[in-house]
């Protein structure tokens, strides 16, 4: 009896006693659909603060973003115009205050009063550097952040030999590790422009800086990687010592004599020519290239073979390279001339044989104060050069033998 009591009195708890069942059902009712329209108000809230959190971090992901590619859209990056401002008046305060997008930056602001560089002036830089005719075209180019590269060379093979059955195993040789380090040199160049000049608008300023800097850098590489002497530049090709290529040894490029003392031979010319291209090892040979400047590719394009046929050929596409016995030629106005015991003809797989380790970075400082009215831009990298396969290059020598 007692238990059916506190269940009656369950059931009726929050209900007045005098209420019909028709009532109580439409009390039960609101108060379901009260508690419903709670939990919409909720969900509404929380979808509301959902999509202001998507909204935020939508103007934090487009504030990184590449410029549009419509050109009715503003492509100025901010990064273009503070390079423009400290490049015409010394205003570095847009650089030292700029975030860039990292796959963009090319260097950074440095404690040392480097500054950064557009990376569009430095994408020109680099592009007028490879495009051009230095060995740097055909060699092999690696970007480093130290102050040297080393290459780490394998210029010996695992002996072996035949075994039978019952005999014993003889020992073999071991493969030799030879290190090649490259040092880093500072290659700089500093060309001036009037104040007057910056100060003029329409002048395009960051393609005329673009410009300078490249032809001057390209000038010194070009005849570093090819005459020079490792002090304070990158070592040259023709820096090792040359020997017969009968007697070639590691650390030496070997060479082939054109047969006269100071030309090539009066007949047979061409021949010298076919013994340089297999004077390298067949596995070189593929990826073989001629190196020579233009008045030596003057001469060569003359030559005929045995049949009459000429050894040159123009390319029919434009910028392909001519071809010698189907061998491109890199035309390098810093190789010799012909004459007595020159060296006026490289040939190699000079992307194993030549290596030219640099930072990525550019760094360019402005000088407004040494040269007044005109104001100096410093601009400098840092680069270094030397072979790393001394079998990979094959030299021509104006020589009888």
């Amino acid at each position: 009896m007692d238990v059916m009591t506190e269940r009656e009195a369950r059931a009726g708890e929050g209900l007045s006693p005098d209420l019909s069942p028709a009532a109580e059902a439409k009390a039960a009712m609101a108060g379901f659909l009260k508690e419903l329209k709670g939990f919409q108000e909720e969900v509404k809230q929380s979808l509301q603060h959902q999509e202001e959190r998507m909204t935020m971090l939508d103007r934090k992901t487009m504030s990184y973003g590449r410029p549009a590619l419509s050109a009715a859209a503003e492509t100025e990056a901010p990064h273009r115009k503070a390079f423009d401002a400290y490049l015409r008046s010394g205003d570095d305060d847009g650089l030292r205050g700029l975030v860039l997008e990292g796959k963009a930056m090319s260097t950074a602001v440095a404690a040392d009063g480097g500054y950064l560089v557009d990376p569009q002036t430095a994408d020109t830089i680099r592009s007028m550097l490879v495009s051009t005719s230095s060995l740097r075209a055909v060699a092999n180019v690696v970007q480093v952040e130290a102050t040297s590269f080393d290459v780490l060379i394998d210029r010996s093979e695992v002996g072996s030999g035949w075994a039978t059955e019952a005999t014993a195993q003889a020992e073999t040789s071991t493969p030799t590790i030879e290190r090649i380090s490259i040092k880093l040199h500072e290659l700089s160049a500093m060309p001036k422009a009037s104040q007057r000049l910056l100060d003029d608008s329409a002048f395009d300023v960051e393609g005329w800086l673009a410009n300078k800097i490249a032809t001057r850098f390209i000038r010194a590489e070009s005849a570093a990687f090819v005459n020079g002497d490792g002090v304070d530049k990158p070592k040259g090709i023709l820096l090792p010592a040359k020997v017969a290529n009968a007697s070639w040894t590691w650390g030496s490029l070997g060479y082939v004599p054109t047969g006269a003392a100071a030309d090539f031979a009066t007949a047979n010319a061409s021949d010298c020519i076919v013994n340089l291209v297999y004077a390298l090892g067949a596995d070189y040979r593929a990826n073989g290239a001629f190196v020579m400047n233009s008045k030596t590719a003057g001469a060569v394009r003359k030559m005929k073979d045995a049949d009459g046929r000429f050894m040159w050929g123009d390319s029919l596409q434009a910028g392909e390279p001519a071809r010698l016995m189907g061998y491109p030629v890199l035309v390098c106005e810093d190789m010799p001339d012909v004459a007595a015991n020159a060296y006026p003809i490289a040939f190699g797989d000079f992307a194993a044989g030549y290596t030219v380790a640099e930072r990525p970075d550019l760094r360019i400082l402005r000088d407004p104060f040494s040269a007044k009215p005109h104001v100096l831009f410093y601009a400098s990298k840092r680069v270094g050069g030397d072979i790393t396969d001394y079998a990979a290059i094959k030299l021509l020598k104006v020589a009888t033998s």
